[in-house]
């Protein structure tokens, strides 16, 4: 259940009053089975499992939720081949052309028939709730795969105002400045890679990976102005990520020094262990969290009266 990205939303004091009775409210959002002529579903389920009936796990300040959907496996080149061998039969057998409302009405045949019959896959997407700092983290580097979740989330709860990450310093330009100067916040140190871009529309990319930053070769690549859009970071030894210039961390790792005081959980208990895990991921996450929130200008929205 460690998490390897982090896309990241904050909500005010106000907004986390109505994260209380979380269970009952995530019941009201509950995954339902895909139906035979549906695409997909979304919905929670538990995250101890989809056949436990707790929705959510709450440690201290921090309540863990999990979103899952089931998408039925149509691929559009199955439909489109079956499409046309109809439409040759048709041709073929009647010795005319197609027009577009058949061709529409044809292929809404086939999926009616092959949908029921589709393979079902389910995906679930982890995300926890620090309600005294007010931050919404989702396991995903993806933003769309983020909107959606918090979006169930809001249809659970009424309304949930968390808003997107909005930095007061521009990520890129200060990665740029670390990168350059090689001056970091303390605690934090470069990682073994970077992607540098050339901000016009049609600029060079770089790519490194597996090496040194500080080398001639990249300072060449900054001087000819070139920016940092993702940056390889090393936070405290403890934890090490690419954090991307919207602030999307991906590569999330915790290292020997945070998995060694996980100590031994019994394995044989799930709960156990999901818990002992989510202490620690969320204790050392609050941490990075500040430093992110100072770093780059996060301030938690206001919407007091």
């Amino acid at each position: 259940m460690w998490f390897r990205n982090l896309t990241l939303f904050r909500f005010s004091e106000h907004a986390a009053k109505a994260l209380k009775s979380l269970d009952d409210k995530l019941g009201e959002q509950l995954l339902k089975p895909c139906g035979p002529l549906e695409l997909s579903s979304q919905g929670f389920v538990s995250p101890y499992g989809r056949q436990e009936s707790t929705l959510s796990h709450q440690v201290g300040q921090f309540a863990l939720l999990t979103v899952a959907r089931e998408d039925r496996l149509l691929p559009a080149s199955v439909v489109n081949e079956e499409l046309a061998a109809r439409l040759r039969k048709i041709t073929d057998k009647e010795r005319r052309k197609v027009g577009s409302k058949e061709r529409k009405r044809l292929k809404e045949d086939i999926l009616t028939e092959f949908l029921p019959r589709a393979f079902i896959r389910l995906s679930k997407l982890n995300a926890y709730l620090a309600l005294k700092a007010g931050w919404l983290v989702l396991d995903t580097a993806s933003r769309k795969s983020a909107e959606e979740a918090v979006g169930k989330l809001r249809e659970a709860l009424g309304t949930f105002p968390a808003m997107p990450m909005a930095a007061e310093e521009s990520p890129r330009a200060l990665m740029t400045d670390w990168l350059i100067h090689g001056k970091l916040p303390k605690g934090l140190a470069l990682g073994d890679e970077c992607e540098l871009r050339d901000p016009a529309e049609t600029g060079a990319i770089v790519r490194c990976r597996r090496q040194d930053l500080e080398t001639d070769e990249v300072r060449e690549h900054l001087k000819s102005g070139k920016q940092v859009f993702q940056l390889g970071l090393v936070f405290e030894d403890r934890i090490s990520f690419s954090l991307g210039e919207d602030l999307t961390v991906r590569k999330l790792r915790f290292l020997d020094q945070v998995q060694d005081e996980l100590g031994e959980t019994d394995r044989d208990s799930g709960l156990a262990e999901l818990d002992a895990i989510f202490a620690l991921q969320t204790l050392e996450l609050e941490r990075l969290l500040e430093k992110f929130e100072a770093w780059f200008g996060l301030p938690r929205p206001n919407d007091k009266k």
